[in-house]
């Protein structure tokens, strides 16, 4: 690496204009904040995101699959959607309750659909672009996993289909609903 020398001979341009040296100097202080800060967001956005062993453990690879990468299961196949039992359906990573047996319908999907959330506040929406359609994908509030999507075609008196996969989903038959803490919702059945 060369070091530019000035010559001591009538040469008295500094090295870096004054404009330069202050617009290097914030670079430099916004490079040195902002790394550090994308590293702890990237990390520390979500925890059980990339990385968390834990939760690879804990779920199988089809559940991790579909609430952390946003994967789909197969429709028929998946492990409610034919299911007909009294009880309300929790999210697979936190046990936050989303679902009702009372609200769900056949649609023929091939998936658990629902005309309702169980606990609205639990359902966070947003728009998804990933097909050649926009969609409104339906998360999970506080483990953020993915669940599935909603649609307009389904019954009274919403209107809509939360059509949801089996794989971010535990059921919890009312008759176990106060010894897993949410005897709340047992007056539903």
């Amino acid at each position: 690496m060369t070091i530019p020398i000035r010559s001591t001979l009538k040469d008295t341009t500094p090295l870096y204009p004054p404009t330069m040296k202050k617009k290097l100097i914030l670079a430099i202080a916004l490079i040195a904040i902002c790394i550090p800060l994308f590293i702890g967001y990237t990390v520390f956005k979500n925890p059980k995101r990339e990385g968390n062993v834990s939760l690879k453990e804990t779920l199988t690879p089809l559940q991790y699959a579909v609430t952390q990468e946003e994967a789909t299961e197969y429709p028929f196949t998946n492990e409610y959607w034919d299911n007909e039992e009294p009880g309300i359906y929790v999210d697979i990573v936190s046990g936050e309750p989303l679902f009702s047996s009372t609200h769900k319908f056949k649609s023929g999907s091939g998936w658990p659909s629902f005309w309702q959330p169980l606990v609205p506040e639990n359902i966070v929406e947003s728009e998804d672009n990933r097909l050649f359609y926009p969609r409104r994908e339906v998360k999970s509030k506080q483990a953020r996993s993915h669940l599935g999507h909603i649609f307009e075609d389904g019954p009274e008196p919403t209107g809509l289909r939360y059509c949801i996969n089996s794989a971010s989903l535990r059921f919890i038959h009312k008759e176990k609903l106060e010894k897993e803490g949410l005897e709340e919702f047992a007056n539903l059945f």
